[in-house]
């Protein structure tokens, strides 16, 4: 390949990315702050309602009931029905769900919404990179799939901002607590988003005018020569990812960094609390520090990734470095200062992890077995929110301490490294 043309391949893909990213960025953004607000609302929230630690960890695992049970067939039906219907149907419904949530009262309220928001929401984070495999050969998309966990991030971040200030001073606005009003703010954009979803989103590039017929054709032959080049071990079918063995060791993986990443995005507030801040407010501000540092980290490593296109090493620094970094955060040093710095690198490795992780089952899975592989992957591996949240909860109940739950998670992440080195070869 001559210069030119790489440049003009790399215009073509900046091209697609300025087109399709930022507003599916948004939209991730919004759905991942409206699944970990909840987070913030506990602080507030349980005192009010009466809820326990472990109710609270109850509540967050039943979404993922919901969420795994759905997550497949919401793949499938993406797969057959495409991105724009069904990124619309998921975003409308779980924005309903997101500002019902204001009037949960007893805890049957609490697990019946929650375990809606799941059901509705099933599908929207696999359809993402079930999508990108339509638009970006597997060399350009850990760089991507970065910037949607730079979105996770993000989410910490404006959760931080806006629903501290939401829950302290709409606290009593007409009659209402600041968490209610928390729930209704930041659960609106979903359902507008769904409608310019509907309007803006192409399915496949065939399908979107705003490419020419030889740009369409290139994107075309750089996904077909990927494909054929992936041929010999990739599973075409359904059935052939059923079959996979592989598909159920990146299921466990994948089960092991959602735990890790699904503490830091529920259980963070309550950590920096655990840190001697007690205002709310202060609380929400200091969990915007972790996340916005992990924002830019998880950018940067996994765009280092896509540059020496390697993965494997890449993610044993950053699994192994998060599960030491999780043990540091046990020693609970007498400085605000440096267990803040702490959880920042925990985010870093840990966030960071996740892109690396997704651009390799790609390489395994091809034609009908994608939409259903990659949905069999994320549906089994986010099984960790329904358990980790639970045992996390029953831990912090019983013990007044995170530190026997960040044992745990910190040996899972060093599973899932050694499991990754050993089970994908070069």
């Amino acid at each position: 390949m001559t210069a030119s043309d790489a440049r003009q391949r790399d215009n073509l893909y900046s091209k697609v990315t300025w087109r399709i990213i930022p507003f599916l960025f948004i939209c991730y953004v919004v759905s991942f702050l409206d699944r970990i607000n909840i987070g913030f609302a506990q602080l507030q929230m349980k005192a009010d309602l009466g809820f326990s630690d472990a109710m609270y960890g109850l509540g967050i695992a039943v979404f993922y009931i919901g969420y795994v049970l759905c997550e497949v067939p919401s793949n499938l039906l993406l797969a057959k029905y495409g991105a724009r219907k069904t990124f619309t149907r998921i975003m409308l419904l779980w924005g309903v769900v997101s500002i019902a949530m204001m009037f949960v009262s007893t805890p049957a309220h609490f697990y019946t919404l929650r375990f809606l928001l799941g059901v509705f929401e099933a599908g929207f984070f696999p359809g993402i990179v079930l999508y990108l495999t339509y638009w970006y050969p597997v060399s350009r998309r850990a760089a991507i799939l970065s910037v949607f966990f730079a979105g996770v991030a993000i989410a910490g971040v404006l959760g931080g901002m806006v629903s501290g200030w939401i829950i302290r001073d709409m606290e009593g606005v007409w009659g209402i607590h600041g968490w209610q009003w928390m729930f209704v703010l930041e659960g609106i954009p979903a359902p507008i988003l769904a409608v310019i979803a509907y309007f803006y989103l192409d399915d496949k590039p065939n399908d979107a005018k705003w490419l020419s017929r030889e740009e369409k054709q290139q994107l075309s032959s750089d996904l077909q020569a990927e494909q054929k080049g992936q041929a010999s071990q990739a599973s075409h079918s359904f059935g052939d990812a059923l079959r996979n063995p592989r598909v159920y060791m990146f299921a466990f993986i994948y089960f092991a960094l959602t735990c890790a990443t699904l503490t830091l995005n529920f259980w963070l507030p309550l950590m920096i609390r655990e840190f001697g801040v007690q205002d709310i407010l202060h609380v929400s501000l200091y969990s915007v520090i972790p996340n916005a540092i992990g924002a830019v980290g998880v950018i940067l490593i996994a765009r280092h990734s896509d540059r020496k296109n390697e993965r494997r090493r890449h993610f044993a620094v950053c699994t192994i470095g998060g599960a030491f970094a999780l043990l540091l955060l046990t020693l609970h040093l007498p400085s605000l200062f440096i267990m803040l710095a702490l959880l920042s690198l925990t985010s870093v490795l840990i966030f960071a992890a996740l892109p690396i992780f997704w651009t390799i089952p790609a390489s395994y899975l091809s034609g009908a077995s994608a939409a259903g592989g990659i949905g069999l992957i994320s549906s089994i591996g986010i099984t960790s929110g329904i358990i980790s949240p639970w045992v996390i909860g029953q831990i912090k109940t019983h013990t007044g301490s995170m530190d026997g739950a960040l044992y745990l998670l910190a040996a899972l992440l060093l599973l899932s490294a050694a499991t990754l080195i050993i089970g994908v070869r070069k």
